[in-house]
């Protein structure tokens, strides 16, 4: 019996996070080198930017990112005051986190920063192949959580 082998070049899920590195490795350094943020506290200022308070649970589940990173980034971002905790109402072990006055000026810096660079980096596709792909990312992130 002769074992298959695995081409890394065609295997999607290979592709997908080679992709992605590149990606986020482009925009990290724009972001380390501007505004002194690594990746995870990004991600989590995007997702605090969008305005609702969260739980380290809820940023956990929303960037994908593991508890350990996700606290290490809320961390380095409390230490410089770009976000604040709050404790949760209704549970005093859990704590909402929020931007500061400094934090939001600072997203508002860096947005305009983010979409150029995605358009510079969009610019390599065609608005159609941007929908196909955002249509086919949705497809597979769907499949992912019901695969059993």
């Amino acid at each position: 019996m002769v074992a298959k082998t695995l081409n890394l070049d065609q295997f999607l899920p290979y592709r997908l996070s080679i992709a992605s590195n590149a990606l986020s490795e482009r925009i990290a350094a724009d972001y380390q080198n501007r505004f002194g943020l690594k990746i995870p506290e990004w991600r989590l200022m995007a997702v605090l930017g969008e305005g609702a308070p969260k739980t380290q649970r809820e940023l956990v589940a929303k960037t994908r990112m593991d508890k350990v990173t996700v606290n290490r980034a809320a961390k380095a971002l409390a230490d410089r005051q770009l976000i604040r905790r709050q404790a949760h109402e209704a549970d005093g072990r859990s704590h909402h986190l929020e931007l500061t006055e400094t934090g939001w000026s600072l997203y508002d810096a860096i947005v305009p920063a983010a979409l150029s660079t995605e358009e510079r980096l969009e610019s390599h596709i065609s608005g159609k192949e941007r929908q196909a792909l955002m249509a086919i990312l949705a497809k597979l992130i769907h499949a992912a959580k019901d695969y059993d």
